[in-house]
């Protein structure tokens, strides 16, 4: 998601074709040195992920100089969306390993066999809070976030209107038709947004509340990609596809994102975000199960989990890094919104629920 805002924002071709991001390497096997079980013996190994994977062609190039493979990267469209392609793939996978599953998602691709356990290299430099799947190393904690309301400050300024800043906010007649949100169905940012309500408002309050939100002229787009670059009118792309809605769902770190190269460095982001309507996220890396180079997935998902690539991340994606010696850019913890309290969800429990809350909002929200 990337997030990464987060998600390489205006940069990032919605490419779903394969694209090789590191150079050829040597013909050194991985570091573990002999072949694994069902290891095929390729140089290549083959991630799959959402539109909004990136990394520096330098750090994935040292990824090549380290183990000899090269990573060939397969985008299957938002999170939500990539991953029902693997459960629908998963008797034929589609590459090695699998990067983007996140904490609203996690229980559906381990309840469909997605991934081949694996216990990552430096994992004790993760917090067990975001080891969701500690007991049985099926997915490895990559990246986490929060998923917020972002706003236009230009246009609350001119409007001479305070932003919103919590879920009881979006609902008043002051922000009608301002905000645009993702389909739950097919979009992980969007899911997030409603276990965030759902975890606000309860069991019998969500519904409700949505109801009020649709009544209010909520905008409903199938991505991410769709919400923040087309519709929100805050983001620089947005304001090139001429964007009305100054209310979108997306991350804490878009603020960031869009200061990134910008001369000279403003005081404040153009974005804004409502740190009251915020829910964690966090991303998980996985073994596909009957992945064709094992060796080499294993040896991505080290990597990926190391220290290059995971201080790469918040400017390639926009999301926080999960090793606690994981340095942040100064741009990021400048211009990045602290979520001191996001909502959270017991994985159980989203387990449980969430296919009834996509039914339910699918007939609240779309018809």
């Amino acid at each position: 998601m990337r997030t990464t805002a987060r998600r390489a924002v205006g940069a990032l071709a919605l490419a779903t074709a394969a694209t090789v991001l590191a150079a050829c390497g040597s013909d050194s096997k991985d570091k573990g040195g002999d072949k694994a079980a069902g290891d095929s013996g390729s140089k290549t190994v083959t991630l799959v992920s959402h539109d909004s994977f990136a990394a520096s062609k330098s750090v994935l190039a040292e990824f090549t100089k380290e183990t000899g493979y090269t990573v060939k990267v397969l985008r299957g469209g938002d999170a939500g969306a990539a991953v029902n392609q693997a459960i629908l793939t998963k008797d034929h996978p589609r590459g090695d390993v699998f990067f983007g599953v996140d904490n609203t998602l996690l229980s559906r691709a381990l309840d469909n066999g997605l991934f081949t356990p694996y216990t990552a290299k430096d994992l004790a430099q993760v917090p067990a809070g975001l080891q969701l799947d500690a007991d049985k190393h099926r997915v490895t904690p990559i990246d986490s976030g929060a998923v917020c309301v972002n706003y236009d400050r230009g246009y609350f300024t001119a409007h001479h209107l305070a932003p919103p800043q919590s879920f009881a906010d979006l609902v008043k007649p002051a922000y009608k038709n301002l905000l645009v949100t993702e389909n739950v169905s097919t979009s992980s940012p969007g899911l997030a947004f409603l276990l965030g309500t759902a975890a606000t408002y309860g069991d019998g309050g969500w519904q409700g509340y949505w109801k009020q939100l649709k009544s209010n002229g909520v905008e409903v787009v199938d991505s991410w990609e769709q919400a923040y670059n087309d519709r929100f009118s805050g983001s620089s792309a947005g304001k090139q596809a001429k964007g009305d809605r100054p209310l979108v769902v997306s991350y804490a770190s878009s603020p960031p994102a869009e200061v990134v190269g910008v001369t000279p460095e403003p005081a404040q982001s153009p974005v804004g975000v409502a740190t009251g309507t915020c829910f964690q996220q966090i991303e998980f890396a996985g073994l596909l199960h009957g992945a064709k180079n094992t060796a080499g997935g294993q040896a991505l998902i080290d990597f990926m989990l190391g220290k290059a690539f995971q201080e790469d991340m918040p400017l390639q994606m926009y999301v926080d890094p999960v090793r606690k010696d994981a340095a942040l850019p100064p741009v990021f913890t400048k211009y990045g919104a602290t979520v001191d309290h996001p909502a959270t969800m017991p994985p159980d429990k989203i387990a449980a629920d969430r296919d009834d809350w996509v039914s339910s909002w699918n007939s609240i929200v779309l018809k």
